[in-house]
């Protein structure tokens, strides 16, 4: 394949979920027949879920056939040699009509014993929030597994939850074994290692269309969850104009936030992709022989071998996001 790469973007992968809600059409402007679409995966590689290219000459190809191609020029040396053909990070938007099932997420080690997979450590922006919403953060009390399970056991699990206040732009750093829900009235960017292993605990007593309780994992979740983990799961960071600040830095990924409102030459320094996630206004992104223009609710994958860049808006705030 004789092709350059450029920036690219990706066909959005939504999917309907008993909680979802309207948002993503009606605020983040994506188009579908689907009712209840609860999630927008932008970026992702997980299998029976990649993403298709839908801009430029690479228009069709998927996102596991541009990385068996271009190799570290898409992702970079480091992380080809680390993760071969698999791309690390899944990107998500997430509309929550209803509160999601509280749950947690296995770490590396017992994710590739139980799954075959990679843990799930994540984190999450928050695009818009109805009033009085909230997010579901931990403990709001020192736990024991045993004062968890008869909580779990007499249905009185949210009393030792952690309910947060939120409004847009609050961000949230998920370890894995952290026990969590976003609430209802929540819309947020979720960026994410690479996998779809989670653990449901408990899912408000609802069932679907057909009577039916979705499934719970508890047996499995027990030894995932880290009951000594400490409250810093809330992110501040500063929002100086014009320049990248940065929000969470973890092996896994790290997550800066930009607000613009002129034009910026940008260098690629980190051998690595960059993702732009838009979540306010627009920007246009632009190299040497392409120019993107990134509206709110849309993803770009900048490969790893474009090393020099602009990024220009009259106001526009964007997500970066490297490994």
């Amino acid at each position: 394949m004789n092709q350059k790469l450029y920036p690219l973007k990706f066909d959005p992968i939504l999917k309907s979920k008993i909680w979802g809600g309207e948002k993503l059409k009606t605020i983040l402007n994506k188009k579908s027949s689907l009712d209840n679409i609860g999630e927008s995966w932008e970026i992702s590689d997980v299998e029976g879920d990649r993403s298709v290219v839908s801009n430029g000459n690479l228009k069709g190809q998927s996102l596991k056939s541009l990385i068996e191609t271009f190799k570290a020029d898409l992702i970079g040396e480091n992380n080809y040699r680390i993760f071969g053909n698999k791309f690390p990070l899944l990107i998500k938007f997430i509309d929550a009509r209803e509160d999601l099932s509280i749950q947690l997420h296995p770490n590396d080690e017992l994710a590739a014993k139980r799954h075959d997979s990679f843990g799930k450590t994540e984190m999450w922006y928050t695009f818009q929030a109805d009033q009085d919403s909230n997010l579901i953060v931990g403990f709001n009390q020192h736990i024991t597994p045993k004062k968890y399970l008869e909580h779990l056991s007499n249905k009185t699990l949210t009393d030792i939850l952690n309910f947060d206040l939120v409004k847009k732009g609050d961000t949230y750093f998920i370890e894995v074994g952290r026990i969590h829900a976003i609430g209802a009235g929540v819309m947020v960017a979720e960026i994410q290692q690479t996998s779809d292993i989670t653990y449901r605990v408990y899912d408000w007593d609802r069932v679907d269309s057909e009577g039916n309780e979705r499934e719970l994992h508890n047996d499995l979740a027990l030894d995932a969850i880290d009951f000594e983990m400490p409250d810093n799961f809330r992110v501040d960071y500063a929002k100086t104009i014009n320049q990248s600040n940065q929000m969470v830095s973890c092996p896994y990924f790290t997550t800066n936030y930009i607000d613009i409102n002129t034009k910026l030459s940008k260098e690629n320094t980190f051998d690595s992709f960059i993702i732009y996630i838009c979540v306010e206004g627009e920007v246009e992104i632009s190299t040497d022989n392409f120019s993107e223009i990134l509206r709110q609710g849309e993803t770009l994958l900048l490969p790893a071998t474009i090393k020099q860049y602009e990024l220009n808006s009259n106001k526009g705030k964007l997500l970066e996001v490297y490994v």
